[in-house]
């Protein structure tokens, strides 16, 4: 099995910890190969939609990231129909986009999102 070597900050390899202890892994690199599987398969379950869809994106980040979220959201004020913002945890906000329209163009805004290393969590939920 080829081994790689990554690079992760205090905070991520604190909840990496946590999540062994709670999940019951075996240590660290099991959880994440069980991420990047579910990268995998959440990209590829994206990449085989098509046509005009539903979806709900749901976006954690920082006040600090507020104007680039906001940035992002006027790129795609085509696509949202509704967009609900919640102040979570200490300086943390949410950002849930309820989306109509093709899905390539959701793809884009969600990668928009995903690419962006100030975001701390983006999911997408589509039909």
């Amino acid at each position: 099995m080829p081994i790689i070597s990554i690079s992760l900050n205090d905070e991520i390899l604190s909840e990496i910890d946590k999540l062994q202890k709670s999940m019951g892994f075996s240590g660290r690199s099991e959880i994440i190969r069980a991420g990047l599987r579910t990268l995998i398969s959440e990209e590829k379950q994206r990449s085989n939609l098509s046509g005009l869809i539903h979806a709900i994106l749901m976006v954690v980040h920082d006040e600090e990231s507020e104007q680039i979220v906001t940035g992002i959201k006027h790129n795609h004020e085509d696509l949202i129909g509704t967009h609900l913002h919640s102040k979570i945890d200490g300086n943390k906000c949410m950002e849930l986009f309820l989306l109509r329209g093709e899905a390539e163009k959701v793809d884009v805004m969600t990668r928009d999102f995903q690419t962006n290393r100030k975001m701390d969590h983006v999911k997408l939920v589509a039909m």
